[in-house]
């Protein structure tokens, strides 16, 4: 299973999701069965770590984030078995960059978290302070483990 995060420009949650269920994925021994990924619609931090809230976050949990941020382009569609959205904002450009396909499925990430209501969002917690970092980690860690559960299910 192969699975891409995806949030505007990949500096602040896709990395944090995707650092997050690399993690859970690890400590359940599956990293020979699910890949994880992480890109952004936009083009405007192509190279970069993530923004050095979201790694301090990511490291008062112990997750130390390396990825460059990059640009989730059309091939990645025959990548990915799982595209998961932050926002209906970036849900919204993948569906319009898939141009109708059925496959990858493009689904947003809290619609995993139980505690989430419907259509819920990952908020984006660039423009504001340090509090919105640690929000943004706790729910992508709720909702990343429940995708895990649902990732487990689909490889029986």
């Amino acid at each position: 299973m192969r699975i891409c995060f995806v949030c505007l420009g990949n500096i602040c949650r896709s990395p944090t999701a995707h650092g997050v269920m690399q993690r859970l994925v690890a400590d359940a021994g599956l990293s020979d069965a699910i890949t994880v990924d992480s890109a952004g619609t936009a083009d405007y931090h192509i190279g970069e770590l993530p923004d050095e809230r979201t790694r301090a976050a990511a490291r008062r949990r112990g997750v130390e984030l390396t990825h460059r941020g990059r640009q989730f382009t059309r091939a990645d569609l025959d990548r990915f078995d799982l595209v998961v959205a932050m926002d209906a904002q970036n849900l919204q450009r993948l569906r319009q960059l898939a141009g109708g396909r059925t496959t990858p499925a493009l689904v947003l990430l809290r619609s995993f978290d139980p505690t989430a209501a419907p259509g819920a969002e990952v908020p984006d917690p660039w423009g504001g302070g340090d509090a919105g970092f640690e929000e943004v980690f706790d729910q992508c860690e709720r909702a990343c483990a429940g995708l895990l559960a649902h990732v487990r299910e689909q490889l029986r």
